[in-house]
C-alpha cells in the first residue's frame, strides 16, 4: 500500500489519513510570471499574455482534499485542501498552493479563464503566479471545485470545517455500529389491515349478504327448463337447453276452439257458421 504524502510539503501522512481528488484538469493549463498587483480592483490577465516571455510552464492541476483523523478519535478530523501544479507527462510537482483562504486563488477582472494563485514551496516561501485555462468550461469546473473546497474548510458562512468529509466518515461509522439483527425471541409483525392500496373499503354486510357472497359460483346457475310432462329434463345435455318447438298442427289445434267447447252445438254438419 502506497504511503500518502502531504501535497504542499511532500512529507508522509499518517496511515489513517484519507485523500480525495476534488478536481483534475483534462486540458493543459498555462502558468505565467505575473507583475506585482498595481490596482486594488484585482489582477488583469491582459498584462500577462501581451508578453510571451511571461509564460513559464504548462501544467495540469489537481485539487486534493486531505483529512487527518484526530488522535483521540472523537474530535473532528483535520481537513486541508491543496492545489497541485505538476508536469502533465511525468507528474513531477512544479508548485503547490495551500488553499487556506479564498485569497489563495483570485479570479482576474478581465477574463474568467485566468486566475492568480499563491504558491508556496516546502520551506514556506510564497509567490503569486498566474494560471490560464484554454477552455472556458474547464475554468468553470475549476471554480465549482473551489466552492466544494470552501465547504470542506468551513470558508462559507454557516458551514463548519470538515463537514464535507468528516460528516460522511462519521455517518459511515455510525451505520457500522448499528445492529439491525433480530435478537432471540424477537419477531416482526406486519399489519396490512389499514392499507388502502389495491382494494376498496368494504361496508359492513348483513349475515344474509355474507352467506350469499360466500356461496359457490355454481349455485347461481339457472335450473333446466321443464320437460313435456312438467318435470325437469335432467337428461338434457346442457342445463341451458331449450325444449323443441311445437309443430304446426299443435299450434293450430291450440288456437282452434270448437263450438262445443264454448257451449254451442255445431249441428249436423259439424261446423258452426
Amino acid at each position: 500500500m502506497a504511503t500518502l504524502t502531504d501535497p504542499s510539503t511532500g512529507r508522509p501522512l499518517p496511515q489513517d489519513a484519507i485523500q480525495r481528488i476534488l478536481h483534475i484538469t483534462s486540458s493543459q493549463v498555462h502558468v505565467y510570471n505575473i507583475p506585482p498587483l498595481a490596482s486594488t480592483k484585482g489582477y488583469t490577465a491582459a498584462t500577462w499574455t501581451e508578453d510571451p516571455k511571461r509564460q513559464i510552464f504548462t501544467c495540469r492541476i489537481r485539487i486534493i482534499e486531505t483529512a487527518i483523523p484526530h488522535p483521540d478519535g472523537t474530535s473532528p478530523d483535520k481537513v486541508k485542501v491543496d492545489l497541485v501544479l505538476e508536469d502533465p507527462s511525468t507528474g513531477q510537482l512544479f508548485a503547490a498552493v495551500p488553499y487556506t483562504s479564498k485569497a489563495a486563488v483570485e479570479p482576474c477582472i478581465d477574463s474568467s479563464r485566468f486566475f492568480a494563485v499563491r504558491v508556496q514551496d516546502p520551506s514556506g516561501r510564497k509567490a503569486m503566479v498566474g494560471i490560464g485555462f484554454e477552455e472556458r468550461s474547464e475554468a468553470f469546473d475549476f471554480g465549482v471545485s473551489l466552492q466544494e473546497a470552501q465547504k470542506a474548510l468551513g470558508l462559507l458562512e454557516g458551514v463548519t470545517p470538515g463537514s464535507s468529509s468528516s460528516a460522511k466518515q462519521q455517518s459511515a461509522k455510525d451505520e457500522e455500529k448499528r445492529d439491525y439483527s433480530l435478537k432471540e425471541g424477537e419477531t416482526i409483525t406486519v399489519n396490512l389491515s389499514g392499507t388502502k392500496f389495491g382494494r376498496r373499503q368494504q361496508k359492513p354486510s348483513s349475515p344474509s349478504t355474507e352467506q350469499s357472497s360466500s356461496a359457490p359460483l355454481s349455485s347461481f346457475a339457472l335450473p333446466p327448463p321443464p320437460g313435456p310432462g312438467g318435470s325437469s329434463n335432467s337428461s338434457s345435455g346442457s342445463s341451458f337447453g331449450l325444449p323443441p318447438p311445437p309443430s304446426a298442427a299443435d299450434v293450430k289445434s291450440r288456437r282452434r276452439l270448437s263450438a262445443k267447447d264454448l257451449g254451442f252445438d255445431d249441428g249436423k254438419f259439424g261446423e258452426f257458421a
